[in-house]
């Protein structure tokens, strides 16, 4: 029986050294990828990504997938909530959704922008802030942060 009993016991041991190194692994996997918001997001009600790149020193970013790109009549949306009427045939594929952020210093917390929302036509001073490589809260208000919105995004590429 103590052999069955040693053999059981190296059996567990060999799994339990199995599991902590696929678990190193992967958290190795995941401190590769940077803790910036450099790349795509998806928003967080799934419907769009958002690619976020650096454009002159300070983010950007620009809508380029849509879940659902085309309105009823099968034509591609477009943002027709803009305030200004010339701006109102763009399409949503490619929009400028973020401007202007620049690091707090820490390399996770990215303010001084706004961020477009194209359901109202409305610009929304904005911050963003990684949770983690995979995870971004963003931040929409007006005037201070206290009057706004938090979605989470999680980042596709």
């Amino acid at each position: 029986m103590s052999s069955i009993r040693m053999a059981l016991a190296s059996l567990i041991s060999l799994f339990c050294f199995a599991f902590v190194m696929q678990q190193a692994r992967a958290g190795d996997a995941t401190a590769n990828i940077p803790a910036s918001p450099i790349g795509v997001w998806a928003t967080e009600n799934g419907f769009s990504h958002v690619k976020i790149e650096d454009c002159g020193g300070k983010l950007c970013g620009s809508l380029i997938w849509l879940k659902e790109p085309l309105n009823k009549e099968g034509k591609d949306k477009i943002d027709s909530q803009n305030p200004d009427p010339s701006l109102r045939s763009r399409k949503m594929l490619g929009l400028p959704l973020l401007n202007g952020f620049l690091s707090d210093g820490d390399g996770k917390v990215w303010s001084g922008g706004t961020i477009y929302n194209p359901d109202d036509g409305k610009t929304y001073s904005c911050k963003l802030t990684m949770q983690d490589p995979r995870t971004m809260k963003v931040r929409g208000y007006v005037g201070v942060s206290i009057l706004g919105k938090t979605q989470i995004w999680n980042r596709v590429e």
